[in-house]
């Protein structure tokens, strides 16, 4: 199957204002564009390309004073294939793990282990290790929050949404993602694209989304606490510790959000 996607994004900047935009298809998936996701900015500005400590690709530009309009629209293949399930996968045990998952076991910003951890292992320290231990945190959050875009806040993290039990799609990552590292499994934040591909059409406008890595079974896998069932069609933009090392832009200076368009689509057969 293919899959539009793209952006249509306006800030409003009152002075020249630097810029970091991370809003690139992921790398892991270059081989799926058909149409390149090129980042265009109305006005033309330059723009420099580098890749982050996570291996996400980041833009970087200085916006003018006034309205500064960023998009893309692009295309790309997908296996159609639903998130993969592995019931049978176990925990490794921590000193056996690879080197490059330990710093997915530590707290971060949005993710405090060291408030959660007592909750943690009292919430799940009888459930199966493994891939059912995973599942068990997931379902969990899933009924812990109360989804609603009105109670989004960027400041919020994942002790807050323990306590206040609403909250988006990053709020249901974090959550998870501070359970299941107190548990001992590397996890890491994903943010990308995801449609409503195989499953009923939301009357919520479209946003980026977030779902959560899992090193389980010898291999990372994807979980999603927000939707907690296998979708299709997902495209990574970024991974990190948390929302903080994949934020779509992070501006220095004062600006103002004056458009957000976001959209995911299955191309129909020949289309």
């Amino acid at each position: 199957m293919r899959i539009r996607l793209g952006y249509d994004i306006t800030y409003d900047c009152p002075q020249p204002t630097p810029m970091i935009l991370t809003l690139n298809v992921h790398y892991s998936r270059v081989s799926d564009i058909v149409v390149p996701d090129h980042m265009i900015t109305q006005p033309s500005v330059p723009m420099t390309a580098y890749r982050d400590g996570f291996g996400n690709w980041c833009t970087r530009i200085v916006a003018p004073p006034g309205l500064m309009r960023i998009t893309t629209n692009a295309v790309v293949n997908d296996s159609g294939l639903h998130d993969l399930i592995v019931p049978e996968a176990q925990q490794t045990p921590v000193q056996d793990l690879p080197e490059e998952t330990l710093v997915f076991l530590l707290g971060s910003r949005y993710c405090e282990t060291d408030r959660l951890s007592d909750i943690a292992w009292q919430l799940f320290g009888n459930t199966p290790p493994g891939w059912a231990r995973v599942q068990a945190i997931c379902d969990f959050v899933h009924n812990h929050i109360k989804f609603n875009y009105q109670d989004a806040r960027s400041t919020r993290g994942a002790w807050d949404a323990w306590i206040e039990k609403k909250g988006v799609c990053r709020d249901y990552a974090h959550l998870a993602i501070a359970f299941l590292r107190c548990m001992n499994f590397p996890t890491r934040y994903c943010t990308g694209y995801l449609g409503d591909i195989g499953v009923p059409i939301s009357p919520d406008p479209m946003d980026f989304s977030a779902w959560m890595e899992v090193f389980v079974g010898g291999r990372w896998h994807t979980f999603d606490a927000r939707n907690n069932i296998p979708r299709i069609g997902r495209v990574l933009i970024a991974r990190g510790r948390d929302a903080s090392d994949v934020a779509i832009s992070s501006t220095f200076g004062v600006t103002r959000l004056a458009k957000f368009d976001i959209w995911t689509v299955e191309v129909p057969p020949g289309g």
